[in-house]
C-alpha cells in the first residue's frame, strides 16, 4: 500500500517506521533537519524491545510524493490548515485520510442531526476549508494512545503505549476499517477497530483536556497536578461540564472523574504534550482540546464556567509566550 504521512514528528515516526518496516511504500512530508536525516538514513524507532529502522521516501514537495492510498495526518492542530495544499496534492477521491491528532477533529459533528451543530466548528475550521478539502466519506477517525518523543532528527523513542483506535465517523463497522486495522496490526501496532469512534475521541479528550493545559501553564508534571487538592477539584469541575456536553451530543461517559484521575495518577510523573510544546516554543493545541468543547457547549446553550476559566487562562499564557494568535479566530470567543 502507498502510505503518505504529513507530520514527521513523534507520532508520524511511530506509525511510519512500523509501516515501512512491514513492507509498505511510505512517503513522508518533511523539512529542515528531519528531511536531511531521512534523505540520508533510515527512519529510526526505539522502544523497550529494541530499535527498528526503515527506509522511507522523504520530501518537502507533496507533488513529488504524489497520490497515496492512505494519508496519515500527524501534525499538531494549529498546523493543519497550513498543510491543506499538501493534503490536496497527496489525495484523490479514493484516498483514505486518517487524522492521528489530539482533541476534537474538524469532522466531529458534521453529520449531526442538529442544525446548530452540523456546521464547521469555528475554533477548528473557521472558514470551512478542511470540510471542503477532505470529504467526510474519505475520513477515518483515530485515537492515539501512545506517548513518544523525538530523540534526534529522524529518530523517535516510544515512552509508553502502542495503541491506535480507529473507526468510521458514522459509527458503523466497515470493511475498510477492519482491513486497515489488520494492516496496522501486521505492522506491530495495537490497532483496535471501533463502532463508536466519536465516543472514543470524546473519552480521551475528557481525560486530557485539563491536565494538558494546566501542565503548560504551571510547568508541572501530571502527578503533581493530580495530587494537588485544589487543582484536582478544579479539574473535576471541568470534567463534569465536559460530561454534560457529551450527554447532549450522545456521548455519555458514565465513569466518575475521580476514577479517571486515578488512572492518570498511575502514569506517574510525565510531561504532557502541551507542556512539551510550551517548553519548545511550539504553537499550543488549545482550540482542539479546550476551544472546541466550549464552542459546542455554547451552541447547545450550556454554561461552562470552569471550562471558560481554563480556556481563558490557557490562552493568556500562550499569547504571552507568542504561542497562540493575539486576535481571537473563532466567533465564539466574542461571547
Amino acid at each position: 500500500m502507498r502510505i503518505g504521512i504529513i507530520g514527521a514528528g513523534a507520532i508520524g515516526g511511530w506509525l511510519g517506521v512500523r509501516l515501512a518496516a512491514a513492507g509498505h511504500e511510505v512517503s513522508v512530508l518533511a523539512r529542515g533537519e528531519t528531511l536531511s536525516a531521512l534523505s540520508q538514513s533510515p527512519w529510526r524507532l526505539k522502544d523497550s524491545s529494541g530499535t527498528l529502522d526503515a527506509k522511507v521516501e522523504a520530501s518537502d514537495d507533496p507533488v513529488k510524493l504524489g497520490r497515496q492510498d492512505l494519508l496519515i495526518l500527524a501534525v499538531k492542530g494549529p498546523a493543519l490548515a497550513a498543510v491543506l495544499p499538501a493534503i490536496r496534492a497527496m489525495c484523490d477521491s479514493d484516498t483514505i485520510v486518517l487524522p492521528a491528532m489530539n482533541g476534537v477533529p474538524w469532522w466531529f459533528l458534521l453529520d449531526s442531526a442538529e442544525p446548530a451543530l452540523a456546521r464547521p466548528l469555528e475554533s477548528i475550521d473557521p472558514f470551512g476549508a478542511l470540510q471542503q478539502a477532505i470529504p467526510l466519506n474519505q475520513v477515518l477517525g483515530a485515537v492515539v494512545y501512545t506517548s513518544a518523543v523525538i530523540d534526534a532528527p529522524g529518530s523517535v523513542r516510544i515512552v509508553t503505549g502502542n495503541k491506535l483506535i480507529l473507526g468510521e465517523p458514522g459509527g458503523v463497522m466497515t470493511e475498510r476499517v477492519t482491513a486497515l486495522a489488520k494492516l496496522l496490526q501486521d505492522a506491530g501496532i495495537d490497532a483496535v477497530p471501533s463502532e463508536r469512534i466519536r465516543y472514543e475521541l470524546w473519552y480521551k479528550l475528557w481525560g486530557n483536556m485539563t491536565v494538558n493545559p494546566i501542565s503548560a501553564i504551571t510547568g508541572s508534571t501530571s502527578d503533581r497536578i493530580i495530587n494537588d487538592e485544589l487543582a484536582n477539584r478544579f479539574i473535576l469541575s471541568v470534567m463534569s461540564e465536559a460530561q454534560r456536553i457529551g450527554e447532549r451530543i450522545g456521548l455519555v461517559i458514565e465513569e466518575r472523574g475521580e476514577d479517571r484521575n486515578v488512572v492518570t495518577r498511575s502514569w506517574g510523573a510525565f510531561k504532557t504534550s502541551m507542556l512539551q510544546d510550551a517548553e519548545a516554543g511550539r504553537p499550543m493545541e488549545i482550540d482542539a482540546l479546550i476551544g472546541a468543547p466550549r464552542e459546542i457547549a455554547q451552541r447547545l446553550g450550556l454554561e461552562t464556567p470552569a471550562l471558560d476559566a481554563l480556556l481563558g487562562l490557557t490562552r493568556l499564557f500562550a499569547r504571552q509566550k507568542g504561542l497562540y494568535p493575539d486576535a481571537p479566530l473563532a466567533a465564539a470567543d466574542a461571547a
